[in-house]
């Protein structure tokens, strides 16, 4: 009874286009308000307030605030143009300029709609000057911004390692190859829809030609951007400072390059970059704050165990279960806000892949890049709607051009899922 009401409601309010955190706050207070007997409405303002007096969650404003500051100091354009000098020479250079360009970012960011923000204001204009549909180009960067989600440093799996326990410096370093990977079958997606498409070859703009001069001088002027993930990841993993003390510092090193490297950070721009921190970190531990209330009313119902049983009767076999959790989590990501879903779902996931022999940070690597697809997978596919608002396009051209890259993205899902030494390998080097 307690859970029909709690999802009943929940997609009820979803349905009727209620924004998500709102819809996870009514849907609590209706459940406890009628469906449970030993709680009342303190325990909303209890669990939200303990859930977020966290230290590891202060990485979350921190790595936020670095992305914006380094998408307006300059870092993003110089990061294009190294990608461009790499690869942009080759026939639908410029599609695989865009997804290099996004990792590049990526490692900065830690979100995907910022990538797809950052980059796409470049990128789509561009492709489409070139000839590249509008569909095919805000479709690609909105697929290649997903990968703000996977490589490290990850936001997700902040969210994730203090949700469910799990080292965050081991999730960071297993988002690398995954994150390479799918950066991977992306550029391969893309490159064979221009060679079938019979898009216009750049190589006739001497911007695109190939040369070492261009090659080391893009290198140069990215360097400091290029730096920044170093700083951050190798800081971590020497043991110098926790992800949250390199958030922090990565702030301050976005702000250094911006204000007195680049010289391309303004004090407006830096005042901007405040206030867009502050509306999205209200928004993101809004979130996190409910979502662990919702989170905690599952646990004492003992949903975990419920749905243990359940996929155990339909079976007991590893692969299959593997793939029904899998089967979940994309119509999860589709409908529900990655922060909602990772800090309701992991207390119920977490233990049956533990209950099947799967390793914890596996487990969090597939998680995360299963709810990554939800960005391109409507109806929310929130990176879908920020790369339509940039190239100006009807949602539903973007929709049905994403759908190749949608493809090659559950396909790299699969591998992951299913040989665990792709996540797994480089964090056992590390720790060993």
């Amino acid at each position: 009874m307690v859970i029909a009401v709690l999802f009943g409601s929940l997609f009820l309010f979803i349905a009727l286009s209620v924004p998500i955190g709102i819809s996870i706050g009514l849907s609590i207070i209706i459940t406890i308000m009628f469906a449970v007997d030993n709680l009342n409405l303190s325990t909303v303002i209890q669990k939200s307030f303990v859930a977020l007096d966290s230290f590891p969650l202060m990485a979350i404003p921190f790595f936020i605030f670095a992305g914006i500051l380094m998408g307006k100091g300059g870092i993003s354009k110089r990061l294009l143009d190294f990608a461009s000098s790499i690869i942009g020479f080759i026939s639908g250079g410029l599609a695989m300029v865009t997804v290099l360009a996004s990792m590049f970012f990526a490692s900065i960011s830690g979100s995907g709609p910022a990538t797809v923000a950052a980059i796409g204001s470049t990128m789509i204009p561009e492709m489409h000057k070139k000839n590249y549909s509008l569909g095919f180009s805000a479709a690609l960067t909105a697929a290649a911004g997903s990968l703000g989600a996977i490589i490290p440093p990850s936001i997700s799996f902040i969210l994730l390692g203090v949700t469910g326990g799990i080292s965050i410096g081991s999730l960071f370093i297993a988002g690398v190859i995954p994150g390479v990977l799918i950066g991977f079958l992306i550029m391969l997606c893309a490159y064979v829809i221009v060679k079938i498409g019979n898009f216009e070859i750049e190589t006739s703009s001497d911007k695109y030609q190939f040369s070492f001069g261009k090659l080391w001088t893009s290198f140069v002027n990215s360097f400091w951007g290029l730096l920044a993930p170093i700083i951050v990841l190798g800081g971590i993993y020497g043991g110098l400072f926790t992800p949250t003390e390199a958030a922090a510092i990565a702030t301050l090193y976005a702000a250094l390059v911006g204000f007195f490297i680049y010289k391309d950070l303004k004090l407006t721009d830096f005042y901007d970059s405040i206030k867009e921190t502050l509306k999205i970190t209200g928004a993101v531990l809004y979130m996190i704050g409910l979502s662990t209330t919702f989170a905690y009313i599952l646990t004492i119902e003992n949903v975990p165990g419920t749905v243990l049983q359940l996929l155990l009767e339909i079976s007991s076999n590893k692969i299959v279960v593997l793939f029904l959790i899998n089967l979940f989590l994309l119509i999860v990501g589709a409908f529900i806000d990655t922060v909602a879903a990772i800090v309701i779902l992991t207390p119920i996931l977490l233990p049956i892949s533990q209950q099947i022999g799967m390793d914890p940070v596996h487990f969090g690597v597939m998680m995360v890049l299963n709810l990554t697809i939800g960005y391109i997978t409507p109806p929310l596919g929130v990176n879908l709607f920020v790369a339509s608002s940039i190239g100006k396009i009807q949602f539903e051209e973007v929709l049905k051009s994403v759908i190749p890259f949608f493809i090659v993205m559950v396909i790299g899902l699969l591998l992951v899922t299913y040989i665990p030494e792709i996540s797994i390998w480089l964090p056992n080097v590390f720790n060993s």
